[in-house]
């Protein structure tokens, strides 16, 4: 179902919007983390080390490939919000045949990049075999990924929230029967799990297309739309490349925060991992309050109406407020228990537990400055800036590069585990500055067009 987040009052819309995202999310992070607690608890702490320690990997290549998808659905919003159906169709057109050159290209220098990147991150010589069979796998299914967050994008750029998290959370029970029947019954090892993480993820952009094409007809271009337009192509570039540089330039941050933290071993590795991924899942909201602004902003902009997307603005940091305080206070109480999932019963938890709380006592004052990253980037994007987002991700990189340094010379864990809330207090911080300069920008632009509209 289409939503029209340009009238009505805003925080009903937004949490409208914001709560089937929000529950897809939590999912996505669910089917992630599948794959490691069942690594973990079937075939070992090791095992769990080499998946987790692809994720900065996996951030990279993916990241981008989300970021570039995202950016192409930014002129499907604006033009929907305008009403312009037929450009719809062409934005949904370009954006198509751009992701498919995107993925075949990325497939092909991901999977040749493995062993390089692998070493990059200083993992460590036991659990580099794992590490490089599970990777390679994901990189290899890397189109079902593109094409999966570009059918959602699409499908949050006319305001429909709940079709994505359908899909999504049927992908993510069938990737876990996968994994368990991989794993368990077949003994495949991280093999099992990447594999099942490609195959379930490929039949929900299967289930993606078919339900647009049956329920969402603005989104089907028609047979004259499919080719490459000059304009779409430019502008789907512009505001997407950015948005993709921007998640690899975040990723490259974390990738070193990774190799500091392999400095201490495959044990504070793995403790690092599980209290990471717990991290993760508690911030989801932080993650839907942004894809929700991006859209809202989108399409406001597409409107003309400056004072409605400022007003969602300040709103929805608002309910981040509060979300980022009860997503602290669970961190901090259910920590031991939510790693627990991840290891077996003949793990030493005593020797983990250490590791995990010291990165989740530091994370948890920082859930704000995320919040803020979160918002004001996606609504910078939905307006149609790109570079101040991106800017925003290089202050990620240095603040995250600069902690994880100092962590690496002292050899300080804490100090390295410190890499995360860094980045997000510099990026949160420089990302409030960057929107009130976007907003003035903006009126100003407005203001000038309405003095030569009236001469």
């Amino acid at each position: 179902m289409q939503k029209d987040m340009t009238r009505g009052p805003i925080v009903p819309i937004i949490l409208h919007f914001l709560f089937p995202m929000f529950v897809g999310n939590v999912f996505q992070q669910l089917y992630n983390m599948a794959d490691m607690i069942i690594v973990g608890r079937h075939v070992g702490a090791g095992a769990l080390a080499a998946v987790g320690s692809t994720g900065t990997l996996m951030f990279l290549v993916l990241g981008f490939a989300l970021g570039i998808t995202a950016g192409f659905g930014i002129l499907t919003s604006q033009r929907f919000g305008a009403k312009d159906e037929a450009g719809v169709r062409r934005s949904v057109a370009n954006g198509t045949l751009l992701a498919l050159l995107l993925s075949l290209a990325m497939t092909l220098l991901s999977t040749a990049a493995v062993p390089w990147l692998l070493d990059l991150l200083n993992t460590p010589a036991d659990i580099m075999e794992d590490a490089r069979t599970y990777i390679t796998i994901i990189f290899q299914g890397l189109f079902t990924n593109v094409f999966y967050n570009m059918a959602s994008v699409f499908l949050r750029s006319v305001g429909n929230s709940k079709a994505p998290l359908f899909f999504l959370v049927f992908s993510a029970c069938l990737n876990v029967g996968l994994d368990l029947l991989c794993i368990i019954q077949f003994r495949m090892g991280v093999a099992g799990a990447a594999l099942a993480t490609v195959v379930s993820q490929g039949i929900s952009v299967l289930l993606c297309i078919l339900y647009i094409v049956q329920k969402v007809p603005v989104l089907v271009p028609w047979r004259e739309d499919w080719k490459l337009y000059a304009h779409e192509t430019r502008e789907q570039l512009r505001m997407g490349v950015p948005m993709a540089l921007q998640f690899s330039i975040t990723a490259s941050g974390i990738m070193i925060a990774q190799a500091a933290i392999n400095l201490f071993g495959s044990t504070a590795a793995a403790a690092y991992t599980a209290a990471s991924k717990v991290s993760m899942l508690l911030t989801q909201g932080c993650l839907s309050m942004g894809q929700t602004m991006a859209t809202y902003a989108g399409q406001n902009f597409g409107k003309g109406d400056l004072g409605r997307i400022r007003e969602g603005v300040k709103k929805g940091l608002r309910m981040m407020a509060l979300y980022s305080l009860l997503a602290a206070v669970v961190l901090h109480y259910l920590l031991p228990f939510l790693t627990g999932f991840f290891f077996s019963g003949d793990v030493d938890a005593a020797a983990l537990l250490p590791w995990a709380r010291t990165y989740g006592d530091i994370a948890m004052w920082f859930y704000l400055p995320l919040s803020m990253i979160f918002i004001y980037r996606n609504a910078m994007q939905g307006v149609g800036y790109a570079l101040a987002p991106t800017l925003c991700g290089v202050i990620e990189l240095a603040a995250r590069g600069l902690t994880a340094l100092v962590g690496m010379k002292t050899h300080s864990y804490a100090i390295s585990a410190a890499c995360d809330p860094m980045a997000w207090l510099a990026a949160g911080i420089f990302g409030w500055c960057a929107w009130q300069w976007v907003m003035r920008d903006l009126e100003r632009r407005a203001k000038k067009g309405a003095a030569a509209a009236d001469r």
